[in-house]
């Protein structure tokens, strides 16, 4: 078979389709200008390699010779990776919303040749059923609605193009006040599940900057019930099978309301928003379950999902052997036999069943306490965790000699960037040496792989860096920077920050609407410059850059950066608060504002007692600097955050607010009476 263009492409999802009997192009001057010159409509698909349903319609419609000929001869098809194109997605997601009141992947849109849609939709099966068109009766009708009456096709994409320039405009500012965070947290603890913790009901997602919101807002307003429902879900998580119980690491979303049965693919930018929760958690509450699963999942990552040059990779598929979670579920014989004597308390513990709780296979998951399978078994807790321990390993061994599900090995530079992140929050609460060497070496890599002529690219894989980068780039990127310049307050860390500041100020900031664009003012034309306001499974570039700039302002004192992130605050305020499920990044950012943000600075970090007492605080509201040595502070002196602060023999804290410091403190008791 010959293969089509994407044969050139590096992006493992459009490689998936380089054999595929439909000639697909990529997303390029030459597909475009083709459908121009032969006046052909475009047929636009964008998924991404972790997706299930595109797997079956590729499978079902672009596998089949037939349905390809009819779109080679009447169509120009253009395959995107929505992970590398989040601009192209984002627009035409929005026109399928439109268009059908929802979105999701694969995402189906066809596009007159200057790329204005007029039909949209996601998965299409390849024939009629059950009322619903198949995917060949609707290329027949657009095709022949584009030879006969171009017109009305025409008429159609504009009112699309106009609903969705109306959408792009911003709501009137609003007031910061208290009153918008009361409102959000009412709200959005109305939409929580008081069973199973989460919110709304199935498809259930982890939601990671709301739990975190809830929490923040507990400490705030002084109200338990928000900790409890927050602490709830991730315990409930936790113990499901949306968490991998023997590997680590979370699946992408749970097809129930008990958090049993997951959508199986995992990806990175769930494995690095997650684990912030549980290091939150384990602030809270000191309780190391939280912090067992922070370790399990960020072990997961740096075991499977770095690269050996220090990125991490994108995705692992949801299925294996064209199987959804075959790679994940276990029979009870299976566990017998690999297990032996103990197999029956690992059983136990793990709801493996005869029968299964899964389509006649066991998800492990976990509802009973340690307690309780001692007491079953009539041996010691220690003894017990010790069992399940070697057990898991056992198991884990075994799996691994299974057929793995596919890997999506491109490297972002946004979700790396989350992934540095979560990395430099599970060393504060382990001080685990490895974890804050992961984020080093991701932050190395960026900087010589993806970072070219003071500009960020998107995209890395096999040696090849290559498309601008995005807002969520740098937004992320500035972000995590400042999160392990905090723990290792080299001048370096923070210098580039400002470059990526004040870049993102000048290339991609509208201010006739008061936020960020997703692109910056030299990237590709498209039919519209799309914005990115909501926090969904990914936080947005404007809530991200909220936050980076008003740690800046901190920094720096630069007024700036304060007015931009209150300007882009103030612009999504009143939504904020009617709809927080959308916008819990911004409440946080927001939280901090309006509780003005401490400003603590550690001068010498030998007193480790009174260090790991600071890092292991639960402290939402405050920017803290562990300065090492004199070296790092007379880098830094030039900043206003550090200006007449001098290195002590002994370990000392200042506690900064509202322009106002404390003198050196140098004891426990001391500092917290200050926090």
């Amino acid at each position: 078979m010959t293969a089509n263009k994407l044969i050139h492409e590096t992006s493992p999802y459009l490689l998936q389709h380089a054999n595929n009997p439909v000639e697909w192009y990529g997303w390029n001057d030459e597909a475009l200008k083709k459908a121009k010159d032969e006046n052909k409509p475009i047929f636009l698909s964008i998924g991404y390699s972790a997706c299930h349903w595109c797997h079956v319609m590729a499978h079902e419609s672009f596998e089949n010779d037939e349905v390809a000929k009819f779109m080679n001869e009447n169509f120009v098809n253009i395959k995107v990776d929505r992970e590398e194109r989040p601009d192209i997605d984002d627009i035409y997601q929005k026109v399928c919303q439109i268009a059908t009141g929802q979105g999701g992947w694969p995402l189906s849109i066809f596009l007159t040749p200057d790329q204005k849609p007029f039909y949209a939709g996601t998965y299409f099966p390849v024939l009629d059923s059950y009322g619903r068109q198949g995917f060949g009766s609707i290329c027949r009708q657009l095709s022949q609605a584009w030879k006969e009456k171009p017109k009305d096709v025409e008429k159609s994409a504009d009112s699309f193009l106009d609903a969705l320039q109306k959408i792009e405009t911003i709501t009137v500012p609003t007031k910061l006040e208290r009153s918008i965070i009361d409102e959000a947290a009412m709200n959005l603890f109305q939409l929580g599940d008081p069973t199973f913790g989460g919110f709304g009901a199935a498809p259930k997602f982890p939601n990671a900057a709301n739990v975190s919101f809830l929490f923040r807002y507990a400490k705030l307003a002084g109200l338990s019930k928000f900790n409890e429902f927050a602490l709830k879900t991730l315990n409930k998580m936790a113990k499901g099978g949306i968490f991998d119980q023997i590997g680590g690491g979370f699946h992408r979303y749970s097809t129930d309301t008990k958090w049993l049965v997951p959508h199986f693919e995992k990806m990175l930018y769930d494995n690095a928003l997650i684990p912030v929760n549980y290091a939150e958690a384990y602030q809270i509450t000191k309780d190391p379950f939280y912090l067992d699963v922070l370790q399990k999942t960020l072990d997961f990552v740096l075991r499977e999902m770095t690269s050996p040059e220090g990125g991490f990779y994108s995705a692992y598929d949801a299925d294996s052997e064209g199987v959804e979670g075959k790679f994940y579920v276990w029979t009870k014989n299976e566990i017998k036999e690999i297990l032996g004597s103990v197999a029956d308390l690992f059983c136990l513990f793990y709801d493996v069943t005869d029968g299964g709780n899964w389509e006649g296979n066991s998800i492990l998951c976990n509802n009973l306490n340690i307690s309780t399978v001692a007491f079953n078994f009539g041996i010691p807790e220690e003894k017990v965790r010790e069992i399940l321990k070697t057990c898991s390993e056992k198991l884990l061994k075994v799996r691994s000699m299974r057929i793995s599900p596919g890997l999506d090995d491109k490297i972002l530079v946004s979700w790396n960037s989350l992934m540095i992140t979560a990395f430099a929050k599970g060393y504060r609460v382990t001080t685990d040496s490895k974890y804050l060497d992961a984020a080093k070496n991701c932050i190395s890599f960026i900087e010589k792989n993806l970072f070219v002529d003071d500009k960020l690219l998107r995209t890395y894989k096999n040696g090849t860096a290559k498309i601008d980068g995005y807002l969520e780039d740098y937004s992320y990127f500035a972000n995590a920077l400042l999160d392990v310049f905090e723990i290792e307050p080299e001048a370096k860390y923070l210098e580039l920050v400002l470059k990526l500041g004040h870049h993102l100020v000048e290339h991609f900031w509208d201010s006739k609407n008061n936020s960020f664009f997703m692109t910056s003012d030299n990237h590709e034309k498209l039919i519209i410059r799309p914005k990115s306001n909501y926090d969904l499974s990914l936080p947005s570039g404007n809530s991200v850059s909220a936050s980076v700039m008003l740690r800046l302002y901190h920094m720096s004192h630069e007024q700036n950066f304060l007015e931009i992130s209150t300007k882009i605050m103030e612009s999504q305020a009143q939504m904020a608060a009617e709809n927080p499920f959308g916008f819990g990044y911004l409440l946080n950012t927001i939280s901090i504002y309006l509780e003005k943000p401490l400003e603590i600075t550690v001068i010498n970090t030998e007193n480790s007692e009174l260090c790991k007492s600071l890092l292991t605080n639960y402290l939402p509201n405050s920017f803290m600097v562990m300065i090492q040595n004199s070296t790092q502070l007379e880098n830094l002196s030039r900043y206003p955050f550090f200006a007449g602060k001098n290195f002590k023999d002994k370990t000392s804290v200042f506690v900064c607010k509202d322009f106002s410091c404390s003198l050196p403190l140098t004891t426990i008791n001391e500092i917290n009476s200050h926090l």
